[in-house]
């Protein structure tokens, strides 16, 4: 018996079957939602028509990304004192994270044609409320995955609860394909708001029925100001940490241009609404096959393997872009980049979890997450302001970018499975018993 199976809960081991289940509903049917409406394909088509600005294209994942990555740290100081994180989650995961997209639909169907300025207003509010609600819900989300699945289950888990969704978004790629060519704009982007926001619906109720234990050891409240002054320590003490968000950052640059490949291949090839569907299949297919394969490798070999994969993959994204002459040769770029999309969202987060000790985790995501999010708002604006002028200029620097993140990741950061954590910090710490 190893060390990652020798010590399980009793009452994780009896419930396992059932919050493995739960959790793919969950995370099968969000996936499937936001497959719909695609930030690497359905957003940046439905920008496109809103306004002729590659930089708003660029803005829609950057304000994506600073309202996921930026609150996370706040919100772990109050993940951490509570001892069961289940009834939180589902509060800000509902209200926040999910609800917001059918205002989207509401504004798109309305104001898109007459307010096109108005609907985009409205389309990048409502991105930045749901990734705000999900970013707050994350610290006390993940630290809840990490209690009811044991450490060798989670890669395997959301290996096939990615997949699995993103296969139904890979069979929904060809609906989606038909809404856009047969649906009337812009009913048939508000359409597909719709259908993403009922999908989302379900996947919540998969979030509710969690079993969920208390936590056996959680932290005493202490002030916001104390918490953070204890965060450099982290920084100074754990090298091998310091030297993964370093090395996973630069490599994070390498999908600045992700949103913009369906642009630059409507732009060169004029794709069709069939051609967009095969692109947004190829995307999704080859995130479904991935997953399940990094699913079971990061249990087996640690994430720091597929976090290098997916440095790799996003420069071999770029380069084979560079290369696309029609829509058929534009395929292997859009593999790739599902490649690399699938490897980062199996291991970015799992990765963190094994720096830290349980008590230590929502802080160790929210701080990795915070510190994340200069990288992930300023990438993709900086990549439409590229793009602007040259898409081979942006797929350069995403080689660039990929290889060398690819390169640190792989001889620089050690496997932290290897590496026993330590604790954050002296604070106080309380038996919930």
């Amino acid at each position: 018996m190893t060390e990652l199976t020798a010590k399980v809960d009793p009452f994780v081991k009896k419930n396992l079957p059932w919050n493995f289940s739960v959790n793919l509903i969950d995370i099968t049917f969000i996936t499937l939602a936001f497959s719909l409406i695609s930030r690497e394909t359905i957003m940046p088509l439905l920008i496109d028509n809103l306004t002729d600005s590659k930089i708003a294209i660029g803005l829609a994942p950057a304000i994506f990304s600073i309202s996921f990555y930026l609150p996370q740290l706040f919100a772990a100081n109050h993940a951490e004192r509570l001892t069961r994180k289940l009834p939180f989650v589902m509060f800000i995961g509902g209200l926040l994270e999910r609800v917001p997209y059918v205002f989207a639909g509401f504004a798109v169907y309305f104001f898109a044609k007459g307010s096109p300025t108005l609907a985009l207003l409205a389309v990048y509010l409502v991105i930045g409320l749901g990734a705000f609600g999900a970013g707050v819900a994350t610290p006390a989300w993940f630290t809840m995955i990490g209690k009811v699945l044991p450490v060798n289950r989670r890669g395997i888990f959301f290996g096939v609860s990615d997949g699995l969704g993103t296969l139904m978004g890979f069979i929904g790629a060809y609906f989606v394909g038909v809404i856009l060519d047969d649906v009337a704009y812009p009913q048939n982007f508000a359409t597909l708001f719709f259908v993403a926001a009922f999908f989302m619906g379900i996947s919540w109720i998969g979030l509710s029925l969690n079993r969920e234990p208390e936590s056996p050891v959680v932290k005493e409240h202490i002030p916001l100001s104390h918490y953070f002054r204890q965060l450099p320590a982290i920084l100074r003490r754990n090298v091998n940490f310091r030297r993964f968000l370093l090395s996973y950052s630069i490599g994070r640059f390498s999908l600045m241009g992700a949103s913009f490949f369906i642009v630059f291949g409507n732009d060169r090839f004029d794709l069709s609404g069939a051609d967009v569907g095969l692109l947004t299949a190829v995307l999704l297919g080859s995130q479904a096959v991935i997953q399940l394969a990094l699913g079971w490798l990061g249990d087996r070999r640690g994430h720091k393997l597929n976090l290098t994969i997916f440095a790799f993959a996003a420069a071999g994204a770029a380069l084979a872009a560079s290369l696309a002459s029609n829509v058929i040769t534009l395929i292997p770029a859009f593999f790739l980049l599902g490649t690399a999309l699938a490897a980062d969202r199996i291991s970015h987060l799992n990765i963190v979890l094994e720096f830290a000790l349980p008590e230590d985790q929502p802080t160790y995501i929210g701080l990795t997450n915070t510190l994340l999010a200069p990288v992930v708002f300023l990438a993709p604006i900086f990549g439409g302001w590229v793009a602007d002028n040259s898409f081979q200029q942006l797929f350069d620097l995403m080689l660039i970018c990929g290889a060398v993140g690819g390169v640190l990741l792989a001889l620089w950061v050690k496997e932290p499975r290897h590496v026993p954590p330590r604790p954050m910090s002296m604070e106080k710490v309380k038996s919930s018993a």
